[in-house]
């Protein structure tokens, strides 16, 4: 089985509670909080295990919130190799209105790695034992980070012949696109950015981004495009799969779901059509569950069974 890592560079624990209504200048009596690992990265990891696929998940982590982050993950069986740092690990804080089913969502700022750290996790990846088959860059940078970091990573693990997956945004993703990735996972927004042009409409994305794996960007192009699913662009395929109506509770976590259901698919052989709607399914099941919880089983591989058997076979990439 292919030995996949992820990398979070901005982990956070996300602690999350519900309220009857939230109103101002009241004192809120909350439930009893709930508290779940949190990270791009982490999730992709988190998501990989539901799917009967080990990874093992790299993260800086220090203070209460990292000692508790790292148990949460023990909790989950994640293998996981944490850099201790000098600051600590951030905490986000969700809280969802009863009488709205509105959710709030209050995203703390991370904390800078320092520069011996930062040469730790580049040293804890080189030496990495076997090397990996996949490298999975995945959420935000936290402040002072800059994005030739992540080159340093990406050139690292090309040297190793490791495929690199990135889901990230802004100024990372754009340079990391610059040096040539194997996967990456934009929105249409995004990908407008990359290409120059001011916006794209639905019609517009498969050339925009051959155009960009004709240019040695990147291999494979996964537009993430909301409720309307995905679409899977090769050099000489474009492939778009609709999201199965369902009721959606909530988004968080949806984008990292949908990168662990593709790369579980990369990982077990499956073929593009195949892995693109195991993709969408995974992330697709994730929006049926409240709060920060990830999919179940069950309803992603219920949902890949759809997608699967609606598309015409002859539209399968090889």
């Amino acid at each position: 089985m292919a030995y996949i890592v992820t990398l979070t560079l901005n982990p956070t624990v996300d602690k999350s509670t519900i309220v009857d209504k939230i109103v101002p200048d009241h004192k809120l009596r909350c439930d009893a909080p709930k508290f779940e690992p949190g990270g791009g990265g982490i999730n992709v990891s988190r998501a990989l295990k539901r799917l009967g696929q080990d990874s093992l998940a790299i993260f800086p982590a220090s203070g209460p919130a990292g000692t508790l982050l790292q148990h949460l993950l023990t909790q989950e069986a994640i293998d996981q190799h944490p850099i201790t740092t000098i600051n600590w690990t951030r905490e986000n804080f969700i809280v969802v209105d009863a009488s709205t089913n509105q959710q709030y969502r209050f995203g703390m700022p991370g904390r800078e790695i320092a520069s011996d750290e930062q040469n730790l996790i580049l040293e804890t990846l080189q030496t990495l034992h076997p090397v990996p088959d996949f490298l999975v860059v995945s959420g935000s940078l936290p402040p002072g980070l800059e994005p030739e970091f992540l080159v340093k990573v990406l050139h690292m693990a090309q040297a190793n012949n490791t495929k690199v997956i990135v889901d990230t945004s802004g100024p990372a993703l754009e340079r990391l696109v610059q040096e040539g990735v194997y996967l990456i996972k934009p929105n249409i927004g995004e990908l407008s950015r990359m290409v120059g042009v001011s916006e794209l409409d639905s019609e517009a994305v498969g050339e925009a981004a051959q155009g960009l794996i004709r240019a040695g960007k990147c291999e494979i192009i996964v537009v993430s495009m909301g409720p309307q699913g995905a679409c899977l662009i090769t050099k000489d395929t474009v492939d778009h799969v609709p999201a199965p109506t369902v009721k959606r509770r909530s988004t968080v976590g949806a984008g990292d779901s949908m990168v662990a259901g593709m790369l579980y698919g990369l990982a077990t052989g499956r073929s593009m059509r195949e892995v693109v709607r195991m993709g969408v399914a995974c992330g697709t099941a994730a929006t049926m569950n409240p709060g920060t919880e990830l999919f179940k089983r069950t309803d992603a591989e219920k949902l890949y069974r759809w997608l699967v058997d609606i598309m015409p076979k002859d539209k399968a990439l090889s």
